[in-house]
């Protein structure tokens, strides 16, 4: 995996940290400490679940530079200028796409079976986003119902990944293959307000 993709991965991730952090009153530390979980997060997860000892960021610690380095930057561009409604959710989407095949990819480089790697490739996309939300007592918006297609997206481009590492020689383009698909479906979703059914029941009288 090329060292700019996860860097980036843990930019775009601290960005929407910050930006979730508006309306909670939080102030600078608070914003950072949101970015920080937002971008470490999930490939900490991954990575305990893995035996991975240590995990990324303590071994390579230029990847929290990167994410401090992104969320103060963000945080000082939000005080003298409006960003976009849809700030938040486009960035939220970049970094699942990248780090969706990031930890999908490194699942099966050590060894986990496809339908694990692809699980942990979920995770590594979802759970920053999920304790970031858990943070600034919100509920985590893979769990909303009313939320677009989140963690199916990073499910269909993380099985599109491992598929074609299966069935085709190998090639650098599966992963930004995976990432595409990941990014188009949640950008679509969210232009066209697609969602997974809601549970219900039907009650016999």
């Amino acid at each position: 995996m090329p060292p700019w993709i996860e860097y980036s991965a843990c930019a775009v991730c601290a960005i929407s940290g910050v930006l979730a952090a508006e309306g909670k009153r939080m102030d600078l530390f608070g914003a950072v400490v949101l970015a920080l979980v937002t971008a470490v997060g999930g490939g900490t997860i991954r990575d305990l679940c893995l035996g991975v000892q240590p995990v990324f960021w303590i071994q390579a610690p230029d990847y929290v530079t990167t994410a401090l380095v992104a969320a103060v930057g963000t945080f000082v561009i939000a005080r003298f200028f409006n960003l976009p409604d849809r700030a938040l959710a486009v960035a939220d989407a970049f970094g699942l796409a990248l780090f969706g095949i990031v930890g999908t990819e490194k699942a099966l480089l050590l060894g986990s079976p496809a339908v694990v790697s692809i699980l942990l490739g979920i995770v590594t996309g979802v759970a920053g986003g999920i304790l970031r939300d858990v943070l600034r007592s919100e509920i985590p918006w893979v769990l909303r119902a009313e939320m677009e297609l989140y963690a199916t997206a990073v499910c269909f481009g993380a099985a599109t990944f491992v598929l074609l590492r299966l069935w085709l020689p190998p090639s650098e383009s599966h992963r930004y293959i995976g990432m595409a698909v990941i990014l188009a479906l949640r950008l679509i979703a969210m232009r066209w307000r697609l969602r997974l059914p809601t549970f219900q029941t039907r009650l016999m009288k």
